[in-house]
């Protein structure tokens, strides 16, 4: 008996960790989904650096609660999966929420952002978010824009210049 209560807080240790230092974690019924379908789930998630994991109810609300994230109780209940994202906060929302798109039975339940329980509707907002590789190259264009103006207005003097260099060599073999 002493095994088994190591064991499982082991486990509530091993989620109140990954709760605490992920940036985004979401919990989903992932109930109606066959084996197939949650292959290529945790496939489409471990490809973005998510961690996707069953977790067992009991356990995960021991592990809020020693987070202070009671507000998390009441969605822990029926059948509970967990992605843990520790990089981007938008890849686990774009995909679980495509996911509940396609899917008659797969539902998010909520979320927890930097420690804060969000609902649906903010991980829908999250998942229209662009990712941080297209975040990135907005800003590098910003960045870059304004410098490759300048390169175009001083090219367009030296051009002007071979422009007005070609038309009197054109003029002097004419007169010539």
């Amino acid at each position: 008996m002493n095994k088994q209560r190591e064991a499982k807080a082991a486990v509530v240790a091993e989620i109140k960790e990954k709760l605490g230092n992920s940036i985004v974690t979401i919990l989903a019924d992932y109930r109606g989904m066959n084996v197939a379908e949650m292959t290529s789930l945790r496939r489409q998630l471990r490809e973005a650096g998510v961690e996707f994991k069953v977790v067992k109810n009991t356990l995960t609300r021991r592990a809020a609660q020693e987070l202070g994230l009671d507000a998390l109780e009441p969605f822990l209940e029926g059948p509970t999966a967990a992605a843990f994202s520790l990089n981007d906060p938008a890849a686990p929302a774009k995909i679980l929420s495509e996911v509940m798109r396609n899917s008659k039975t797969f539902q998010i339940k909520a979320g927890v952002l930097q420690g804060r329980v969000i609902g649906l509707d903010e991980i829908k907002a999250l998942a229209d978010l662009p990712s941080r590789e297209q975040l990135l190259a907005k800003v590098v264009g910003g960045f870059q824009a304004p410098l490759a103006g300048l390169v175009n207005v001083l090219a367009g003097n030296i051009r002007n210049l071979v422009y007005v260099l070609e038309a009197i060599r054109k003029k002097k073999e004419e007169a010539a």
